[in-house]
């Protein structure tokens, strides 16, 4: 079983290398073999999440040294329950943004599916290694990734903020490196649980060395997390991409969230000694900016895939005020809230796509015939003989009895779930988890609750607001609004993965007291790091001919 901690990485990249065997066309075969590798992604993903779990106990771990070398030398995947968690959130989003593709995104351009397989090797190898080297590395590669994707269907705009985009991250990339030196040259490592265990050794006279490397490596994860002002690249970025590129990309802000989180708690935690808790205000205060700008952003948007955009900013600023407070409880509604927001804003940029198009719907000489059959129905019925007591409209058509074509009518169920889940309204997950993180902020053991949580609360509730008022009245202007437009052509395979979506989040509310238990769980073993620490400087390599006698030489001796 320990093995399987290679597949989420080893799968995407064996496949991308099989369909780059395909050639440029062969559209038929490519999207098979995608489709088929992103099931066994989640399928994968599946099993790591009942592995990890283990009898619902928090300190589950799995160690895997893929070059047999003794921790901190060598690389090492570790995983959680925050890992597994984020690897399946990953190959859900992957899958719903692969089917969604077939109708036609991977046409438009080479190389798409290998593009989309790389991308996924780079999240699922960030939330899988153990040490700073190699999450530079999967970074680069996740980047690499969707910088192709962003100009996949060219386009002068794709094309404008593909370049943006692109001279934003190398920077950060650049500050990433400089970072990582810094903090190498303090503590002699950069694997994770070492340093959780060698910050506390640090010397004085290095320690401010040693918090402005960490502040300069902090700089790259919240260029991609979004956080406002470094967040002026996302909205154009995501809302020029396609929407296949574009649902995948709302995963990349939660790479950067997830590297927050895991760093915050394992190299900050209270036994860190001086540096316990750094950076946590600027995350906090960072993050109520990142939600004042979102919210007013999307007010201030007319174009469903620029107001997503803000969606996502939103979603980032929330997430990390949440992680800033350094509360368990807090963080538990956060991981809750992370999951199904991204669900929610993936399935957004899916839907955004087809409203867009039905606005300019494609000539008749355009369609394919092949999709002819896949089309969801959406014809009138026939005009019957009205009566002097009928109810006519404008044109003198009846409004009773008129029938609401099948592709506008799930456009339209699409579009309300996925506001209410965005807005954060009651019934649905975004309203539980929202709630699950505003409880706690009032909830402070009896004693008074500080003003930094009252500024949160407010600003989560304020935003909540904006966004239903922001995307009621772009689903009014859309679905409401009497113009002359035919229903929208909505292909039966580009249906489905907003299904899946609204499905998943639908899920998450009917099973939310597990999910919470289980957020719970992973939170209590995030705050309390010496389990993990132990369990990666305890891993040993397999002995081999070529390390018998290094193994022996370094094994610790017992005395007697």
């Amino acid at each position: 079983m320990p093995h399987l901690l290679l597949a989420p990485i080893l799968l995407p990249l064996l496949t991308a290398c099989l369909l780059l065997l395909l050639g440029d066309r062969r559209y038929r075969r490519k999207a098979g073999l995608g489709v088929l590798a992103t099931v066994a992604n989640l399928a994968v993903a599946w099993l790591l999440l009942r592995w990890v779990r283990q009898g619902d106990q928090p300190s589950a771990y799995g160690v895997y040294l893929p070059s047999n070398w003794e921790v901190p030398f060598g690389i090492v995947l570790v995983l959680d329950r925050l890992s597994a968690l984020m690897l399946l959130v990953t190959a859900v989003v992957a899958l719903a943004a692969m089917l969604f593709s077939i109708a036609r995104w991977h046409k438009a351009g080479a190389h798409f599916h290998v593009l989309v397989q790389i991308q996924i090797m780079g999240i699922n190898g960030a939330f899988l290694t153990g040490d700073l080297f190699n999450l530079f590395v999967f970074f680069e590669v996740m980047l690499a990734a969707s910088y192709g994707l962003l100009l996949h269907g060219s386009g002068p705009s794709r094309v404008k903020s593909g370049l943006h985009y692109l001279a934003i991250n190398l920077a950060a990339s650049s500050l990433f490196l400089v970072g990582a030196a810094l903090i190498y040259g303090v503590t002699g490592t950069l694997n994770m649980a070492d340093l959780a265990a060698k910050i506390p050794q640090v010397y004085a006279s290095d320690r401010p060395l040693l918090h402005a490397g960490c502040a300069i490596l902090a700089v790259a994860f919240l260029t991609k997390a979004a956080m406002w002002p470094l967040n002026f690249w996302l909205v154009p970025a995501y809302s020029g991409a396609g929407a296949p590129s574009a649902a995948m990309f709302a995963l990349l802000t939660k790479v950067g969230i997830y590297v927050l989180l895991r760093l915050s708690t394992l190299l900050f935690s209270p036994a860190a000694g001086v540096s316990a808790g750094f950076g946590n205000s600027w995350l906090l205060w960072g993050g109520i900016g990142t939600l004042v700008f979102g919210a007013l952003g999307m007010m201030a948007s007319q174009k469903p895939t620029r107001l997503i955009g803000f969606a996502v900013i939103v979603s980032s600023g929330t997430l990390m005020a949440m992680i800033g407070l350094a509360r368990p409880e807090v963080t538990a509604g956060a991981l809750y809230y992370l999951p199904a927001s991204t669900f929610a804003v993936a399935c957004f940029f899916l839907l955004g796509e087809l409203m867009d198009r039905s606005r300019n719907p494609e000539p008749e000489a355009q369609r394919a015939p092949e999709d002819e059959e896949d089309h969801l129905p959406f014809a009138l019925a026939d005009q019957e003989l009205l009566d002097e007591d009928t109810n006519l409209d404008e044109d003198e058509e009846a409004l009773i009895g008129r029938p609401i074509p099948a592709a506008t009518a799930m456009l339209g169920l699409g579009f309300i779930t996925c506001t209410l889940l965005v807005a954060g309204l009651p019934p649905l997950s975004g309203f539980i988890g929202k709630f699950a993180m505003l409880s706690a902020l009032l909830g402070d053991g009896g004693r008074a609750v500080p003003w930094p949580n009252w500024v949160l609360m407010g600003v989560v509730i304020a935003s909540g607001l904006l966004a239903l008022v922001a995307l009621s009245r772009v689903g009014i202007r859309f679905f409401w609004t009497p113009v002359e437009r035919a229903a929208p052509v909505v292909r039966a395979v580009e249906a489905l993965p907003i299904v899946i979506l609204i499905t998943i989040c639908l899920a998450f509310t009917v099973r939310a007291e597990a999910l919470m238990n289980y957020a719970r769980a992973t939170v209590a073993s995030l705050y309390k790091p010496a389990a993990y620490i132990s369990a990666v400087l305890s891993a040993r390599p397999l002995p081999t001919p070529t390390n018998a006698d290094r193994l022996r030489q370094n094994a610790p001796r017992v005395t007697p």
